[in-house]
């Protein structure tokens, strides 16, 4: 392959990384929908919680922002299975964990690993997932001049980076938590080179379930229609930090 073939392909991945956004690899119909949350929380705030205001008063809280407040502490998965991370535990941080968890370890141009991953994370209440899922990695790769199937790019890497969240149970018990994630991609060469124009400030919603003892990836229309929309997160925005946008601490 020659530098200009090089270039070409180097071009197509960021494309790639970027059309995975719009065709919506987890999200097709917004599909990504996180299980509310249930039990008691390992941080003094329940993320799936809107920050309490004043109705009469400015305060401390009225003018807090995601960069003012503590960062938002997330778990470590107690296990794997097939590449998917497992062990988080029934309450708001777990689900939001897990959500944060799965995205960024999502193999998401290797459609064997991809199905590997989805069979073990999506719950057997949402069985056309993992096919319509796959299917998306199949048109991605076509996209950028692959195979419809195999492994990612030899050669490159892929770095997935949450940076914030904002989790909100869709039911009462919260067994169902919707979590929204802003998220950066970048790309490194075999030679180490950097993206020199990696993803920035994306944003996709995934939907969580409780069942089974695990967090497990839904895409049942009864929780995809009580999806809500946030306002865009902003660090320095009193709005987004009101509207319960977290930043996160990894793990």
């Amino acid at each position: 392959m020659d530098a200009d073939d090089r270039k070409a392909q180097w071009a197509r991945l960021r494309l790639a990384g970027a059309a995975i956004i719009v065709l919506g690899v987890l999200a097709a119909a917004g599909f990504l929908a996180v299980r509310s949350f249930h039990g008691d929380s390992s941080t003094s705030s329940d993320p799936t919680k809107q920050p309490s205001t004043s109705p009469n008063s400015p305060s401390a809280t009225d003018r807090m922002t995601p960069a003012k407040a503590k960062a938002l502490p997330l778990l470590a998965p107690m296990e794997s299975q097939n590449g998917a991370p497992l062990g988080f535990p029934r309450n708001g941080l777990g689900a939001i964990s897990a959500a944060v968890a799965y995205w960024e370890e999502y193999a998401w141009l290797d459609d064997s690993l991809a199905r590997k991953q989805l069979e073990v994370l999506v719950s057997p209440d949402s069985p056309q997932t993992v096919d319509r899922q796959i299917s998306e990695v199949h048109r991605l790769r076509e996209g950028i001049g692959l195979p419809p199937s195999g492994p990612a790019p030899a050669g490159v890497t892929f770095t997935t980076s949450v940076k914030a969240v904002r989790g909100k149970s869709l039911l009462k018990d919260g067994s169902v938590v919707q979590v929204w994630l802003q998220y950066d991609r970048y790309a490194t060469k075999a030679d180490g080179g950097g993206d020199d124009n990696p993803l920035a400030n994306e944003t996709i919603d995934v939907i969580m379930k409780w069942q089974s003892g695990e967090w497990h990836i839904t895409q049942e229309p009864k929780y995809v229609k009580l999806r809500t929309f946030p306002v865009a997160y902003d660090p320095n925005s009193v709005p987004a930090r009101q509207d319960g946008w977290w930043r996160v601490d990894d793990a």
